[in-house]
């Protein structure tokens, strides 16, 4: 089964997400911690594997975080804010990002600028999560309040097809990116997860033949 195949066997129905998925703020913000937080795992006398992984796991986060962005956050502001400065530079800074982003990948651990670009990077990172954070994310919450829940049911639903064929490489980096203590744990939720499509996918042909007869 291939990874698109079961992203889309498990997404729920749109009323589902509605009931479960954060707001679009809510998950803005996590995204912006997500990446913090990892970058902070980059030190250096990190192992030139770690360092590498660790990397992968905020340019694959930020590629879909930005896409999201796109496609469905900013617009939805800009119906209720449209001169804002701050939105009309987003765009151009995501662009700024994927450049690094692509500069990184084709770079190795052990050259001379990779972590200098690394640290350019997470500086765009930090200016661009600090300007959504106090003009753009309270713009949203004030004047698309009642709105919020449903851009985030969106995002989530496209941030599950987004994500599906970077799955094998966000589980390999994120892994890849922890300390020993942290790899059990994520193997553990690995494991979980895989059992419980397992029972997913068998439970299914069962509840197909009840229906039929």
């Amino acid at each position: 089964m291939t990874s698109n195949t079961m992203i889309r066997r498990m997404t729920p129905s749109n009323a589902t997400l509605g009931k479960v998925s954060p707001s679009a703020t809510t998950m803005i913000r996590a995204d912006h911690t997500h990446v913090i937080s990892t970058f902070h795992q980059f030190h250096a006398e990190t192992s030139a594997w770690r360092k590498q992984a660790i990397v992968q796991t905020v340019c694959l986060a930020l590629e879909v975080h930005a896409q999201l962005e796109e496609e469905i956050f900013y617009p939805a502001v800009r119906e209720v804010a449209p001169d804002n400065e701050v939105l009309s530079q987003s765009v151009p800074e995501h662009d700024e990002m994927r450049r690094l982003i692509e500069k990184l990948r084709e770079m190795r651990p052990e050259d001379a600028d990779y972590e200098r670009t690394f640290m350019d990077l997470m500086r765009e990172v930090m200016h661009h999560a600090a300007d959504e954070e106090t003009v753009l994310l309270p713009i949203a919450e004030h004047r698309l309040a009642d709105r919020l829940g449903e851009i985030g049911a969106r995002m989530t639903k496209r941030r599950m097809e987004l994500a599906a064929p970077k799955v094998p490489a966000m589980l390999w980096n994120t892994v890849q990116a922890m300390p020993m203590r942290g790899v059990w744990i994520a193997a553990g939720a690995v494991a979980l997860l895989a059992f419980l499509m397992g029972r997913g996918a068998a439970a299914r042909p069962d509840y197909a033949t009840r229906h039929a007869n």
